[in-house]
C-alpha cells in the first residue's frame, strides 16, 4: 500500500467503515510509515477538536497578523 492510497482510505479507516482485511493492509503500512502515522493521529485530534467545540482565543495582536498573511497570500492568487 502507498501513502496516496492510505490518505484515500483514511476517512473509511476513521469512521470504521472498512474490513478486517483491509483494516490488516492499512495497519501493516502504519507499522512502516511515520508520516501516515503522523497523518492519522493528526487528523483524529482535528476532529476531536472540532466535535467538542473548544475555542481556541488568540491574542488580538496574533489575529491581526495572522488575518494581515492570509489577505497578503489572497492577493496573489
Amino acid at each position: 500500500m502507498t501513502c496516496t492510497e492510505f490518505i484515500a482510505m483514511l476517512d473509511d479507516l476513521i469512521e470504521d467503515r472498512v474490513s478486517a482485511s483491509l483494516r490488516a493492509e492499512l495497519e501493516e503500512h502504519l507499522r512502516g510509515c511515520e508520516h501516515c502515522v503522523v497523518t492519522l493521529n493528526t487528523t483524529r485530534k482535528t476532529i476531536e477538536i472540532y466535535r467538542s467545540h473548544e475555542l481556541y482565543e488568540l491574542p488580538n495582536d496574533l489575529r491581526q497578523r495572522l488575518q494581515k498573511a492570509i489577505l497578503a497570500k489572497c492577493k496573489k492568487c
